[in-house]
């Protein structure tokens, strides 16, 4: 197998690859000229306008506009990132890919095999002879085929059962450790952390095990639930439960349901609602936001309705929103549990429980109305006080809604709504900022652009406007936070220095900040190499489009693509071209 290294070397991955065949296995092709056609997996359409080029080796749609090569159509066809859709390839073809530049990367292989041997373990151990595990889960009302979709697995009452058999492995206790497969006791003697459990393997979207989850089946056992410890490969707040499983239906339903628990998810799976995941018994998370937005912009959230059910989903919400996912929030009646409700009224019900879910905001409203009599003037007063302190985070459009209904609601007048939201707040705020980073030192590298920016505007704050209509040269995620972050203290403050923005950063992004900026000199020259900067990214950015419309013009003559497309692409490429001679270029 050839290895494919991060980097250029996606390129070596591409080489090996004919995009027709990738293509053709899942979008019908047929020949058109030099090139090949067929209808758009990306968009509606009857009349076919998909192109792929075997020569060139990309593909695009006339329709939509989707281009890219193989790489990029895996990643759009199956909702993956650039390493996911690498890795899906390479398996399917047999090419070793392999993105760490380090060692650290053999160690996490050797954890990720590990834990797979250890599923392995407690799936045989499930499904080989009767066990309580087995008993349990079928009592459940759990069918067969749901239980070997999520490998569910049992670990037995026995001591030392998994150590034993990686012990005849050669496995040192070291690994098996950290993984939190054994715990040591006392006396130093290791036995299986988990034990008389069922046991559910977590799966990254990549297909890796990186964790368990061990349910207990006597009651006399505690916890309820136990879970695998944080260790090099396995954050909680990375990773959602069954995303591996159920990403593809949360794209095609257009929203993913979020739940508290295992046994929530693989019941509801089975009654027919697959677009669904589990935060892993954790508040959700900035990076579970990030991950849950690769595959839909809308969220429902289904948490228990007791307090902490509340709690949790006001707080989901606060996560989600920053992040531009549009949020809904139910709770199951009856008192049952999303479980216990699927298996009592089937997916019909559970279906409308979510068609009907509140938003987020007036989920907020409702929550915040809870504890009041509304009938009397003095907790109608303390009422809307905390009604306004929630719409004051709100868009103008979205304030005059929820003030109009809650005017009615409440039979008070509009303007003093207006009037209580007004006074209790300098401005309008943002929604609350999702929790701080934790990402890897790769997240916090800045391109020379970017850097030269910012060293800019430290160096001269009164410049800040021209980053209003220019913010697409903040490109890393890292930069964009930075930038946000100027912008934020240019509206309020009007002025800013380094030490505001490290205020408001992890201590490595602060390191990573000044790092960056530290070697930069400026010498009065800001507003020259802000200029310098802005040119630079334009012309970049229309080279890249000239390329793309070139080819795109070469797809639609080869294919025979009509007089008026070739046309607008024509007039496309002129005013681009002239652009380039705008900013320099050639």
């Amino acid at each position: 197998m050839a290895k494919i290294v991060s980097g250029n070397g996606a390129d070596d991955l591409k080489s090996q690859l004919n995009i027709v065949d990738v293509i053709g296995r899942v979008v019908p092709l047929k020949r058109a000229g030099s090139n090949y056609k067929g209808v758009c997996p990306f968009h509606s359409e009857k009349t076919p306008s998909f192109v792929v080029s075997d020569q060139k080796q990309i593909f695009t749609c006339f329709g939509c506009g989707a281009t890219g090569d193989v790489i990029e159509f895996t990643k759009r066809y199956y909702n993956l990132d650039f390493i996911e859709a690498c890795e899906k390839l390479g398996k399917e073809y047999g090419i070793e890919v392999d993105f760490s530049k380090s060692s650290g990367n053999k160690e996490r292989e050797e954890y990720y095999k590990i834990n797979r041997e250890a599923a392995a373990f407690f799936y045989k151990a499930f499904t080989e002879k009767a066990n309580p595990g087995y008993t349990y889960m079928k009592k459940r009302g759990l069918e067969d085929s749901i239980l070997k979709k999520f490998g569910i697995g049992y670990a037995d009452k026995e001591w030392d059962s998994l150590y034993k058999h990686f012990k005849a492995k050669g496995v040192g206790e070291k690994i098996l450790l950290e993984l939190g497969l054994i715990s040591q006791g006392k006396e130093g003697k290791y036995y299986d952390k988990f034990r008389n459990r069922v046991i559910f393997p977590i799966i990254n979207t990549s297909g890796k095990v990186i964790g368990f989850g061990g349910r207990r089946i006597d009651d006399n056992d505690n916890p309820k639930y136990l879970n695998s410890p944080e260790n090099m490969i396995f954050q909680k707040k990375n990773n959602l439960y069954a995303l591996n499983t159920t990403k593809q239906d949360i794209g095609k339903e257009g929203c993913a349901i979020i739940v508290e628990g295992y046994m929530d998810v693989i019941s509801l799976y089975q009654h027919g609602v697959k677009n669904v995941v589990a935060s892993l018994g954790t508040a959700l998370t900035d990076n579970q936001a990030k991950l849950i937005k690769r595959y839909t912009n809308t969220v429902n959230l289904c948490y228990d309705s007791d307090s902490a059910g509340i709690n949790a989903a006001l707080r989901g919400i606060d996560i989600l929103t920053p992040r531009g996912l549009k949020v809904k929030v139910f709770h199951v009646t009856d008192g049952k549990d999303p479980d216990e409700f699927a298996k009592a009224h089937g997916r019909d019900a559970f279906m409308k429980l979510v068609k009907a879910a509140p938003g987020a905001i007036q989920y907020k409203l409702d929550s915040a109305k809870k504890g009041f009599d509304l009938s009397k003037d003095e907790e109608k007063l303390d009422y809307i006080k905390k009604a306004a302190a929630i719409l004051r985070t709100l868009s103008p459009v979205e304030t005059d809604i929820y003030v109009r209904a809650l005017a009615e609601e409440l039979k008070v007048s509009e303007r003093a709504i207006f009037a209580e939201i007004s006074a209790g707040g300098e401005a309008k705020t943002a929604a609350p900022a999702p929790e701080r980073r934790d990402d890897t030192a790769a997240d916090t590298e800045l391109s020379s652009v970017e850097a030269n920016v910012i060293s800019a505007l430290l160096t001269n704050p009164d410049l800040t406007e021209v980053l209003f209509d220019n913010f697409g040269m903040m490109e890393n995620t890292f930069a964009k936070k930075i930038g946000n972050i100027i912008l934020e203290l240019f509206g309020t403050k009007g002025n800013y220095s380094i030490s505001d923005i490290n205020d408001r950063l992890d201590p490595d992004e602060s390191l990573a900040l000044e790092k960056a900026v530290s070697g930069i000199l400026l010498a009065g020259r800001e507003e020259e190499v802000l200029k310098e900067s802005i040119r630079k990214w334009k012309l970049d950015k229309l080279f890249e489009r000239e390329k793309s419309i070139v080819s795109r013009m070469d797809l639609a003559d080869e294919s025979g693509i009509d007089q008026d497309m070739m046309k607008t692409l024509t007039n496309d490429l002129i005013e681009v071209q002239k652009e380039i001679k705008k900013y320099g270029g050639r």
